[in-house]
Protein backbone atom coordinates (compact mmCIF):
# COMPACT_ATOMS: atom_id res chain seq x y z
CA UNK A 1 0.00 0.00 0.00
CA UNK A 2 1.44 3.31 -1.22
CA UNK A 3 2.01 6.52 1.08
CA UNK A 4 -0.17 7.86 -0.24
CA UNK A 5 -3.23 5.87 -0.28
CA UNK A 6 -2.82 3.97 3.27
CA UNK A 7 -4.91 1.47 4.68
CA UNK A 8 -7.34 2.29 6.62
CA UNK A 9 -7.15 0.64 10.46
CA UNK A 10 -9.51 -2.06 11.75
CA UNK A 11 -12.14 -0.04 13.38
CA UNK A 12 -14.39 -2.18 16.30
CA UNK A 13 -18.03 -1.85 15.62
CA UNK A 14 -17.19 -2.09 11.80
CA UNK A 15 -19.26 -2.53 9.22
CA UNK A 16 -21.51 0.34 11.07
CA UNK A 17 -18.03 2.81 11.80
CA UNK A 18 -16.01 2.57 8.72
CA UNK A 19 -13.97 4.12 5.99
CA UNK A 20 -15.17 5.21 3.25
CA UNK A 21 -12.86 7.12 0.55
CA UNK A 22 -10.40 7.93 3.40
CA UNK A 23 -13.01 9.11 6.23
CA UNK A 24 -14.68 7.53 8.73
CA UNK A 25 -18.03 7.59 8.91
CA UNK A 26 -21.31 6.60 11.12
CA UNK A 27 -23.31 4.82 9.11
CA UNK A 28 -23.82 6.85 6.15
CA UNK A 29 -22.41 10.59 7.59
CA UNK A 30 -18.50 11.44 7.98
CA UNK A 31 -17.67 11.62 11.13
CA UNK A 32 -15.80 14.68 10.47
CA UNK A 33 -19.01 16.65 9.35
CA UNK A 34 -20.59 15.85 12.82
CA UNK A 35 -16.93 17.17 14.98
CA UNK A 36 -17.08 20.13 12.84
CA UNK A 37 -20.79 21.07 13.83
CA UNK A 38 -21.00 20.05 17.14
CA UNK A 39 -17.51 20.52 18.51
CA UNK A 40 -15.45 17.87 20.36
CA UNK A 41 -15.21 16.06 22.64
CA UNK A 42 -18.57 14.44 21.31
CA UNK A 43 -20.05 11.37 21.27
CA UNK A 44 -21.48 9.79 18.29
CA UNK A 45 -23.88 6.30 18.46
CA UNK A 46 -24.66 3.95 15.81
CA UNK A 47 -28.89 3.25 15.89
CA UNK A 48 -28.38 0.51 13.39
CA UNK A 49 -25.26 -1.11 15.48
CA UNK A 50 -27.11 -1.07 18.75
CA UNK A 51 -30.30 -2.70 17.21
CA UNK A 52 -27.74 -5.29 15.81
CA UNK A 53 -26.16 -6.33 19.00
CA UNK A 54 -29.83 -6.60 20.04
CA UNK A 55 -30.43 -8.10 16.98
CA UNK A 56 -28.39 -11.68 18.02
CA UNK A 57 -30.01 -11.54 21.77
CA UNK A 58 -33.59 -11.53 20.34
CA UNK A 59 -32.81 -14.58 17.45
CA UNK A 60 -31.61 -16.66 20.38
CA UNK A 61 -34.52 -15.79 22.47
CA UNK A 62 -37.28 -16.26 19.64
CA UNK A 63 -40.37 -18.11 20.40
CA UNK A 64 -38.78 -18.63 24.30
CA UNK A 65 -40.20 -17.14 27.38
CA UNK A 66 -37.56 -14.69 27.76
CA UNK A 67 -37.09 -11.16 28.87
CA UNK A 68 -33.68 -8.98 27.72
CA UNK A 69 -33.31 -6.23 30.35
CA UNK A 70 -30.59 -3.37 28.83
CA UNK A 71 -28.40 -2.86 32.06
CA UNK A 72 -29.39 1.28 32.59
CA UNK A 73 -25.33 1.78 33.83
CA UNK A 74 -23.82 0.76 30.82
CA UNK A 75 -25.23 4.33 28.97
CA UNK A 76 -28.13 5.71 30.49
CA UNK A 77 -28.67 8.29 27.66
CA UNK A 78 -32.63 9.00 27.51
CA UNK A 79 -32.37 8.30 23.48
CA UNK A 80 -30.71 5.12 23.70
CA UNK A 81 -33.19 4.12 26.27
CA UNK A 82 -35.83 4.57 24.57
CA UNK A 83 -34.63 3.36 21.66
CA UNK A 84 -34.06 -0.15 23.06
CA UNK A 85 -37.97 0.01 24.92
CA UNK A 86 -39.40 0.21 21.45
CA UNK A 87 -37.57 -2.15 19.99
CA UNK A 88 -38.40 -4.88 22.68
CA UNK A 89 -36.10 -4.29 25.60
CA UNK A 90 -36.92 -4.08 29.26
CA UNK A 91 -34.48 -2.20 31.34
CA UNK A 92 -31.99 -2.87 34.62
CA UNK A 93 -31.84 -0.61 37.22
CA UNK A 94 -29.64 -0.31 40.03
CA UNK A 95 -30.37 3.29 41.85
CA UNK A 96 -33.71 5.26 41.89
CA UNK A 97 -32.62 7.51 39.68
CA UNK A 98 -32.51 5.22 37.41
CA UNK A 99 -35.76 3.79 38.09
CA UNK A 100 -36.78 7.57 37.42
CA UNK A 101 -34.98 7.33 34.21
CA UNK A 102 -36.11 3.68 32.93
CA UNK A 103 -39.91 5.00 34.00
CA UNK A 104 -39.25 8.34 31.82
CA UNK A 105 -38.19 6.38 28.94
CA UNK A 106 -41.72 4.65 28.92
CA UNK A 107 -40.85 0.96 29.72
CA UNK A 108 -43.57 -1.25 31.63
CA UNK A 109 -42.91 -1.17 34.53
CA UNK A 110 -43.54 -4.90 34.83
CA UNK A 111 -40.36 -5.10 32.62
CA UNK A 112 -37.89 -3.37 34.76
CA UNK A 113 -35.71 -5.35 37.15
CA UNK A 114 -33.83 -3.82 40.27
CA UNK A 115 -30.37 -5.25 40.97
CA UNK A 116 -27.81 -3.74 43.45
CA UNK A 117 -26.29 -4.15 46.70
CA UNK A 118 -27.08 -1.18 48.56
CA UNK A 119 -30.96 -0.53 47.52
CA UNK A 120 -32.12 2.54 50.46
CA UNK A 121 -35.22 2.10 51.64
CA UNK A 122 -36.59 5.12 49.73
CA UNK A 123 -36.23 3.69 46.69
CA UNK A 124 -37.46 0.41 47.47
CA UNK A 125 -40.45 2.40 48.06
CA UNK A 126 -40.11 4.30 44.95
CA UNK A 127 -39.75 1.12 42.88
CA UNK A 128 -42.85 -0.96 45.05
CA UNK A 129 -45.23 2.22 44.06
CA UNK A 130 -44.06 2.19 40.40
CA UNK A 131 -45.07 -1.74 40.40
CA UNK A 132 -41.68 -3.11 38.97
CA UNK A 133 -41.27 -6.57 37.65
CA UNK A 134 -38.97 -7.52 39.87
CA UNK A 135 -36.07 -6.83 42.81
CA UNK A 136 -33.11 -8.59 42.15
CA UNK A 137 -32.12 -9.30 46.41
CA UNK A 138 -28.56 -9.59 47.74
CA UNK A 139 -28.53 -10.10 51.02
CA UNK A 140 -30.45 -11.62 53.78
CA UNK A 141 -30.18 -8.19 55.31
CA UNK A 142 -31.85 -7.22 52.52
CA UNK A 143 -34.55 -9.33 52.12
CA UNK A 144 -35.83 -8.44 55.75
CA UNK A 145 -35.64 -4.43 55.22
CA UNK A 146 -37.44 -5.20 51.82
CA UNK A 147 -40.25 -7.43 53.60
CA UNK A 148 -41.49 -4.23 55.91
CA UNK A 149 -41.29 -1.89 53.11
CA UNK A 150 -43.87 -3.78 51.37
CA UNK A 151 -45.81 -4.60 54.50
CA UNK A 152 -45.87 -0.67 55.05
CA UNK A 153 -47.46 -0.03 51.42
CA UNK A 154 -49.76 -2.78 51.61
CA UNK A 155 -48.25 -4.57 48.73
CA UNK A 156 -46.20 -7.99 48.04
CA UNK A 157 -42.59 -7.22 46.69
CA UNK A 158 -41.63 -9.99 44.43
CA UNK A 159 -38.35 -10.94 44.62
CA UNK A 160 -35.44 -13.39 42.97
CA UNK A 161 -32.45 -13.88 44.92
CA UNK A 162 -29.02 -13.09 43.91
CA UNK A 163 -27.06 -15.83 43.74
CA UNK A 164 -23.06 -15.82 43.82
CA UNK A 165 -21.94 -19.09 42.24
CA UNK A 166 -17.94 -18.87 43.34
CA UNK A 167 -17.17 -18.87 39.05
CA UNK A 168 -14.60 -16.75 37.95
CA UNK A 169 -15.91 -14.86 34.87
CA UNK A 170 -11.93 -14.27 33.82
CA UNK A 171 -11.96 -10.58 33.12
CA UNK A 172 -10.96 -7.69 35.07
CA UNK A 173 -11.16 -7.88 39.41
CA UNK A 174 -12.87 -4.78 39.57
CA UNK A 175 -15.75 -6.28 37.04
CA UNK A 176 -15.92 -9.87 38.28
CA UNK A 177 -18.84 -10.13 40.31
CA UNK A 178 -19.40 -14.12 40.88
CA UNK A 179 -16.23 -14.68 43.13
CA UNK A 180 -17.12 -15.33 46.90
CA UNK A 181 -14.92 -12.84 47.55
CA UNK A 182 -17.25 -10.25 46.18
CA UNK A 183 -19.80 -8.12 47.35
CA UNK A 184 -22.34 -9.03 45.13
CA UNK A 185 -24.99 -11.80 45.79
CA UNK A 186 -25.91 -14.40 48.44
CA UNK A 187 -23.34 -17.37 48.62
CA UNK A 188 -24.53 -20.88 46.89
CA UNK A 189 -23.84 -22.40 49.94
CA UNK A 190 -26.00 -20.34 51.76
CA UNK A 191 -28.97 -19.58 48.87
CA UNK A 192 -31.46 -22.29 49.74
CA UNK A 193 -31.80 -21.09 53.58
CA UNK A 194 -32.41 -17.50 52.32
CA UNK A 195 -34.83 -18.96 49.97
CA UNK A 196 -37.05 -20.77 52.78
CA UNK A 197 -36.32 -17.07 55.06
CA UNK A 198 -37.88 -15.28 51.59
CA UNK A 199 -40.62 -17.65 51.35
CA UNK A 200 -41.90 -16.90 54.81
CA UNK A 201 -41.91 -13.48 55.05
CA UNK A 202 -45.66 -12.25 53.78
CA UNK A 203 -44.22 -9.20 51.76
CA UNK A 204 -42.52 -10.95 49.82
CA UNK A 205 -43.44 -13.23 46.63
CA UNK A 206 -40.78 -15.05 45.32
CA UNK A 207 -40.53 -14.97 41.70
CA UNK A 208 -36.91 -16.19 40.56
CA UNK A 209 -33.06 -16.66 41.05
CA UNK A 210 -30.48 -14.19 39.66
CA UNK A 211 -27.02 -14.66 38.83
CA UNK A 212 -24.84 -12.21 37.47
CA UNK A 213 -20.42 -13.02 37.51
CA UNK A 214 -18.99 -10.24 36.20
CA UNK A 215 -18.97 -7.93 33.16
CA UNK A 216 -16.40 -7.98 29.22
CA UNK A 217 -16.72 -11.51 29.59
CA UNK A 218 -15.22 -13.07 26.74
CA UNK A 219 -15.40 -16.76 27.32
CA UNK A 220 -18.46 -18.60 27.16
CA UNK A 221 -17.12 -21.29 29.81
CA UNK A 222 -17.73 -19.54 32.89
CA UNK A 223 -21.75 -18.31 31.74
CA UNK A 224 -22.02 -21.85 31.55
CA UNK A 225 -20.34 -23.58 34.53
CA UNK A 226 -22.35 -20.58 36.47
CA UNK A 227 -25.57 -21.70 35.10
CA UNK A 228 -24.98 -25.69 35.82
CA UNK A 229 -24.52 -24.68 39.86
CA UNK A 230 -28.10 -22.41 39.23
CA UNK A 231 -29.66 -24.99 38.11
CA UNK A 232 -28.58 -27.31 40.72
CA UNK A 233 -30.04 -24.78 43.26
CA UNK A 234 -32.97 -24.48 41.54
CA UNK A 235 -33.49 -28.40 41.71
CA UNK A 236 -33.31 -27.53 45.17
CA UNK A 237 -35.20 -24.46 45.71
CA UNK A 238 -38.12 -26.49 43.60
CA UNK A 239 -37.74 -29.35 46.22
CA UNK A 240 -38.67 -26.94 48.87
CA UNK A 241 -41.58 -26.65 47.44
CA UNK A 242 -40.98 -22.88 46.69
CA UNK A 243 -42.02 -22.16 43.31
CA UNK A 244 -39.54 -20.14 40.32
CA UNK A 245 -41.20 -18.77 37.53
CA UNK A 246 -37.68 -17.41 35.54
CA UNK A 247 -34.02 -17.59 35.74
CA UNK A 248 -31.90 -14.28 35.23
CA UNK A 249 -28.77 -15.37 34.16
CA UNK A 250 -27.82 -11.28 34.48
CA UNK A 251 -25.74 -10.17 31.66
CA UNK A 252 -21.71 -9.36 30.89
CA UNK A 253 -20.89 -10.90 27.63
CA UNK A 254 -17.64 -9.11 26.19
CA UNK A 255 -16.86 -6.97 23.00
CA UNK A 256 -14.11 -6.52 20.97
CA UNK A 257 -11.95 -3.66 21.86
CA UNK A 258 -8.63 -4.26 20.23
CA UNK A 259 -8.01 -8.69 19.78
CA UNK A 260 -10.95 -10.49 21.89
CA UNK A 261 -12.99 -12.76 20.76
CA UNK A 262 -16.39 -13.13 22.39
CA UNK A 263 -18.92 -16.06 21.79
CA UNK A 264 -21.91 -14.53 19.63
CA UNK A 265 -24.88 -13.75 21.95
CA UNK A 266 -27.21 -16.02 19.49
CA UNK A 267 -24.86 -18.55 20.05
CA UNK A 268 -23.98 -18.41 23.42
CA UNK A 269 -28.03 -17.93 24.79
CA UNK A 270 -28.68 -20.94 22.44
CA UNK A 271 -26.35 -23.18 24.36
CA UNK A 272 -27.76 -21.76 27.56
CA UNK A 273 -31.36 -22.30 26.65
CA UNK A 274 -30.34 -26.11 25.27
CA UNK A 275 -29.31 -26.99 28.86
CA UNK A 276 -31.74 -25.65 30.35
CA UNK A 277 -34.25 -28.27 28.20
CA UNK A 278 -31.90 -30.99 29.10
CA UNK A 279 -32.05 -30.08 32.54
CA UNK A 280 -35.68 -30.17 32.49
CA UNK A 281 -35.95 -26.53 33.37
CA UNK A 282 -37.12 -25.25 29.63
CA UNK A 283 -40.41 -23.48 31.33
CA UNK A 284 -38.47 -21.06 33.46
CA UNK A 285 -38.53 -18.06 31.76
CA UNK A 286 -34.85 -16.61 30.84
CA UNK A 287 -33.99 -13.37 31.57
CA UNK A 288 -31.10 -11.44 30.50
CA UNK A 289 -29.61 -8.25 31.46
CA UNK A 290 -26.57 -7.21 28.81
CA UNK A 291 -25.62 -3.64 28.85
CA UNK A 292 -21.69 -3.24 27.26
CA UNK A 293 -22.66 -6.06 24.54
CA UNK A 294 -25.03 -3.74 23.05
CA UNK A 295 -24.06 0.05 23.40
CA UNK A 296 -19.97 -1.26 23.49
CA UNK A 297 -19.44 -0.95 19.85
CA UNK A 298 -22.65 1.03 19.04
CA UNK A 299 -20.44 4.66 20.23
CA UNK A 300 -17.02 6.63 19.56
CA UNK A 301 -15.78 9.75 21.16
CA UNK A 302 -14.33 11.94 18.88
CA UNK A 303 -11.77 14.37 19.89
CA UNK A 304 -9.33 16.96 18.61
CA UNK A 305 -5.26 16.60 18.53
CA UNK A 306 -4.46 19.88 20.65
CA UNK A 307 -0.60 19.25 20.42
CA UNK A 308 2.38 17.71 19.94
CA UNK A 309 4.72 17.14 22.64
CA UNK A 310 7.85 15.49 22.04
CA UNK A 311 9.72 13.82 25.13
CA UNK A 312 12.89 12.53 26.72
CA UNK A 313 11.28 8.94 27.35
CA UNK A 314 8.08 9.50 25.57
CA UNK A 315 6.26 11.36 22.29
CA UNK A 316 3.03 12.85 23.38
CA UNK A 317 -0.13 13.96 21.52
CA UNK A 318 -2.52 15.87 23.93
CA UNK A 319 -5.93 15.78 22.93
CA UNK A 320 -9.39 17.51 23.94
CA UNK A 321 -10.76 14.00 25.57
CA UNK A 322 -10.10 13.49 28.72
CA UNK A 323 -10.47 10.82 31.68
CA UNK A 324 -13.36 12.73 32.93
CA UNK A 325 -15.34 11.83 29.08
CA UNK A 326 -13.13 8.43 29.20
CA UNK A 327 -12.74 7.22 32.72
CA UNK A 328 -12.14 3.20 31.83
CA UNK A 329 -8.31 3.57 30.74
CA UNK A 330 -7.41 5.40 34.11
CA UNK A 331 -9.51 3.06 35.73
CA UNK A 332 -9.38 -0.02 34.46
CA UNK A 333 -6.16 0.22 32.35
CA UNK A 334 -8.34 -0.31 29.73
CA UNK A 335 -7.68 -0.68 25.29
CA UNK A 336 -9.55 1.71 23.61
CA UNK A 337 -8.67 1.66 19.66
CA UNK A 338 -7.98 5.42 18.38
CA UNK A 339 -8.49 5.90 14.90
CA UNK A 340 -7.93 8.97 12.79
CA UNK A 341 -10.98 10.37 11.00
CA UNK A 342 -9.41 11.75 7.36
CA UNK A 343 -6.32 9.00 6.48
CA UNK A 344 -2.65 10.75 6.29
CA UNK A 345 0.02 8.92 4.79
CA UNK A 346 1.71 5.86 6.54
CA UNK A 347 5.01 7.47 6.39
CA UNK A 348 4.17 10.16 8.52
CA UNK A 349 3.11 7.88 11.76
CA UNK A 350 4.67 8.18 14.77
CA UNK A 351 4.37 6.37 18.36
CA UNK A 352 2.70 8.73 21.16
CA UNK A 353 1.45 7.84 24.25
CA UNK A 354 -2.15 9.87 24.00
CA UNK A 355 -3.43 11.32 26.76
CA UNK A 356 -5.47 14.41 28.03
CA UNK A 357 -5.79 17.78 28.89
CA UNK A 358 -6.95 16.78 32.38
CA UNK A 359 -4.47 17.93 35.67
CA UNK A 360 -3.26 14.26 36.41
CA UNK A 361 -0.57 11.76 35.34
CA UNK A 362 -3.49 8.85 35.47
CA UNK A 363 -5.14 10.90 32.46
CA UNK A 364 -3.86 8.91 29.47
CA UNK A 365 -6.33 7.13 26.88
CA UNK A 366 -3.96 5.76 25.13
CA UNK A 367 0.11 4.16 25.35
CA UNK A 368 2.23 3.48 22.57
CA UNK A 369 0.05 4.12 19.67
CA UNK A 370 1.33 4.82 16.19
CA UNK A 371 -0.60 7.72 14.59
CA UNK A 372 -0.50 9.63 11.65
CA UNK A 373 -1.49 12.91 13.00
CA UNK A 374 -1.43 16.73 12.95
CA UNK A 375 -2.74 19.59 15.35
CA UNK A 376 -6.44 20.50 14.65
CA UNK A 377 -6.41 16.28 13.31
CA UNK A 378 -9.67 14.84 14.47
CA UNK A 379 -9.65 11.78 15.74
CA UNK A 380 -12.02 8.42 17.10
CA UNK A 381 -11.63 6.96 20.49
CA UNK A 382 -13.54 3.25 19.61
CA UNK A 383 -16.06 1.09 21.91
CA UNK A 384 -16.98 4.14 24.27
CA UNK A 385 -20.65 3.53 23.94
CA UNK A 386 -20.51 1.63 27.12
CA UNK A 387 -19.11 2.76 30.72
CA UNK A 388 -17.61 6.03 29.44
CA UNK A 389 -20.52 8.58 29.42
CA UNK A 390 -22.21 6.83 32.26
CA UNK A 391 -19.10 7.34 34.12
CA UNK A 392 -18.10 10.76 32.84
CA UNK A 393 -17.36 13.51 35.11
CA UNK A 394 -16.69 17.67 36.06
CA UNK A 395 -13.44 17.28 36.90
CA UNK A 396 -11.40 20.32 36.41
CA UNK A 397 -14.72 21.95 36.03
CA UNK A 398 -14.81 20.43 32.27
CA UNK A 399 -18.73 19.93 31.13
CA UNK A 400 -19.70 16.82 29.52
CA UNK A 401 -19.97 16.16 25.90
CA UNK A 402 -22.25 16.20 23.81
CA UNK A 403 -24.23 12.95 22.27
CA UNK A 404 -25.36 12.35 18.91
CA UNK A 405 -27.57 9.29 17.56
CA UNK A 406 -27.14 8.74 13.78
CA UNK A 407 -29.45 6.72 11.82
CA UNK A 408 -28.85 5.86 8.49
CA UNK A 409 -27.38 9.51 6.68
CA UNK A 410 -28.71 11.31 9.67
CA UNK A 411 -28.01 12.77 12.68
CA UNK A 412 -30.07 13.71 15.77
CA UNK A 413 -28.46 15.84 19.13
CA UNK A 414 -29.66 13.70 22.00
CA UNK A 415 -27.98 15.75 24.97
CA UNK A 416 -26.38 18.95 24.21
CA UNK A 417 -23.01 19.96 25.82
CA UNK A 418 -22.87 20.55 29.67
CA UNK A 419 -22.35 24.45 30.09
CA UNK A 420 -20.51 26.04 33.46
CA UNK A 421 -23.74 27.55 33.84
CA UNK A 422 -25.09 23.69 34.38
CA UNK A 423 -22.43 22.83 36.66
CA UNK A 424 -23.15 25.90 39.36
CA UNK A 425 -26.74 25.64 39.14
CA UNK A 426 -26.91 23.24 42.34
CA UNK A 427 -24.39 25.19 44.10
CA UNK A 428 -25.23 27.99 46.51
CA UNK A 429 -22.03 29.72 47.44
CA UNK A 430 -21.85 32.28 50.83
Amino acid sequence: MSASNPAAPTVPGAPFFHYADGHLRAEGLALADLAREHGTPLFVYSQAALLGALGAYQRALQGRAALICYAVKANPNLALLQTLVQAGCGLDIVSGGELQRALHSGVAPERIVFSGVGKTRTEMRQALQAGIGCFNVESLAEIEVLNLEALALGRQAPVSLRVNPDVDARTHPYISTGLKSNKFGIAHTEALAAYRRAASLPGLRIVGIDCHIGSQITDSAPYLDALERVLDLVAAVQAEGIALEHLDLGGGLGITYLDERPPAADALFAAVLQRMDARGFGGLRLLLEPGRSLVGNAGVCLTEALYLKPGQAKNFLIIDAGMNDLPRPALYQAYHAIVPLQLRPAQAAQCYEVVGPVCESGDWIGHDRLLAVQPGDWLAVCSAGAYCTSMASNYNSRGRAAEVLVSGSSARLIRRRETLADQLGPELGL
